[in-house]
């Protein structure tokens, strides 16, 4: 009997080394030695990962898309109600059609109007929600610390639909705030409102900047607009931080062009085409008179792209362009719009992650707005990795997000 409960024990014990070290190889990525808490990243990369997996099999068993079973999996374990604290007080509406989540920030001293801050949150324009608490508590924090009024718009997502609805329900939404009367409701005031996203929220926040400095009912009247780590471009994969952190966690490169083509409407077959730029490849006309506007061998610094050499092809893919012309649309790329689009833009703040496919995106448009005459500020964090700053509560709390954060509220409260 002793024997036996011996023999049991030691099969315990194999199965469980077994367990643990499958859960460690699953777990384990290399990451660079800089990089903000690298074992929780591990484990946050590796739960995202794991979710994207379960999304997929749901799929292709035929439940539902992978990206509305994703999306339901990230809102259901991050929702949270609408609330009021003795600080803020949080509403949800909707603005002309438009489902919207309102952080009003008490005044700590009188005041007799506040700011008002558009806010379009990140998710590959597919996840996440205005209503999660990670944007839930990033929101209320503004609000709290810059006495402002927040408009947090939960937009429609893919695949429900694509490019460009999600950008006619932002500009439907902050067209009804920017009403005289609405501003009065909500005690705003009309010179002092932002338009700010992160990621995909970015780029959208980019593209309605670039919409609203066109119109000349609306030009002047958004006075700053923050991006945080936007997306900006999909002529190029293979930008210096492309190439760097190609595996990098919470976003690799081949996710982030899965993104674009869901986003666009299109077929997943063209991910390996465009992950070596054969989309834009010389022979493709259309993208000809677009690629020196990211050409980043002069729109980055030679301390970036000295270790990297751009990936141009001679002949690639032309049918891709073809079939997707929005991937040279400035509405969906901001970062390609013509110059004078972007000398009418206000002032704007633009924070990059060292460890980020994107983070050339932002510098890159640092640099074309710099030489468009707009005023920017460029904050750089060497420690950081993509979607960083909206994960500041326990567990998913990193000090490099802490750090983001409040750089960013920072820089809102001395501008707004």
């Amino acid at each position: 009997m002793g024997q036996l409960s011996l023999a049991r024990l030691r099969s315990f014990c194999m199965l469980s080394a077994a367990l643990i070290a499958l859960l460690a190889y699953y777990v384990y990525i290399p990451l660079p030695a800089n990089i903000s808490d690298p074992w929780k990243l591990m484990l946050l990369d590796a739960t995202f990962r794991s979710a994207q997996q379960l999304s997929h099999l749901i799929q292709y068993v035929g439940l539902s898309h992978h990206l509305i079973a994703l999306n339901f999996i990230i809102v259901s374990f991050g929702r949270k109600s609408a609330w009021s604290s003795p600080n803020v007080r949080i509403t949800d509406t909707d603005f002309d059609g438009v489902e919207v989540r309102v952080f009003e920030g008490f005044p700590k001293a009188k005041e007799p109007l506040k700011s008002g801050i558009i806010y379009i949150h990140g998710g590959g324009w597919a996840l996440a929600s205005a209503r999660i608490r990670y944007y839930d508590d990033l929101c209320a924090t503004m609000a709290e610390e810059l006495n402002a009024v927040i408009i947090s718009i939960e937009y429609r997502l893919v695949p429900q639909v694509h490019f460009p609805e999600q950008l006619f329900d932002l500009e439907r939404a902050t067209k009804h705030f920017l009403k005289p009367q609405v501003l009065e409701k909500y005690s705003v005031d009309p010179a002092r409102i932002a338009i700010s996203g992160d990621s995909a929220g970015g780029n959208l926040a980019a593209a309605l900047g670039q919409q609203f400095s066109q119109d000349d009912t609306l030009r002047g009247k958004i006075k700053l607009q923050a991006l945080i780590y936007p997306v900006l471009q999909a002529l190029d994969f293979n930008t210096p931080s492309y190439q760097q952190n190609v595996n990098s966690p919470i976003l690799p490169r081949h996710i982030m062009v899965r993104y674009w083509i869901d986003y666009l409407r299109g077929n997943q077959d063209f991910v390996q085409a465009m992950v070596v730029n054969n989309h834009t490849s010389m022979d493709v006309e259309q993208a000809a008179t677009l690629r020196a506007r990211l050409n980043w061998l002069s729109l980055l610094p030679a301390s970036i792209t000295k270790d990297y050499k751009p990936v141009m092809q001679t002949v690639g893919n032309a049918h891709i362009v073809q079939e997707l012309p929005q991937l040279l649309d400035a509405r969906s790329a901001p970062l390609i719009a013509d110059q004078e689009v972007l000398q009418n833009l206000p002032k704007t703040y633009v924070l990059t992650c060292e460890h980020d496919v994107l983070r050339d995106d932002g510098i890159m448009y640092v640099k074309r707005l710099e030489s468009a005459g707009v005023d920017v500020t460029h904050d750089h964090f060497e420690d950081a990795f993509h979607g960083c700053m909206i994960f500041t509560s326990w567990p998913t709390n990193f000090s490099v997000g802490v750090r983001t954060r409040d750089s960013y509220i920072k820089w809102l409260k001395q501008n707004l």
